[in-house]
């Protein structure tokens, strides 16, 4: 009885960002994207990697990151709506 059972809990990717970014109507020469970086450790390499793989699958026309001042407080009320005004699709992520 020297079985070791492993669980990955990974599945096959789905399209998502390209099915939103067709659900919203975006044209992908027009992508602006946002990111929001949560300040916490590694958040800023793992949104780095998120940016790179969308812009190697999508023409994107900018990239406007954004950090909050601290892990534990919401994005200030400006920050959220900077992005809102000039961003299509932003992703947020908390890493460690």
């Amino acid at each position: 009885m020297n079985e070791l059972v492993l669980l990955v809990p990974e599945a096959a990717a789905p399209e998502v960002e390209a099915a939103v970014i067709n659900e919203r109507g975006l044209q992908r020469a027009e992508l602006r994207l946002g990111i929001l970086d949560n300040s916490k450790a590694n958040a800023d390499h793992l949104l780095r990697m998120v940016a790179d793989q969308v812009r190697a699958a999508h023409a994107v026309k900018s990239v406007l990151t954004l950090r909050k001042s601290s892990v534990a407080m919401a994005a200030k009320p400006e920050v959220i709506e900077q992005l809102v005004n000039d961003c299509d699709l932003v992703f947020s992520a908390m890493a460690d």
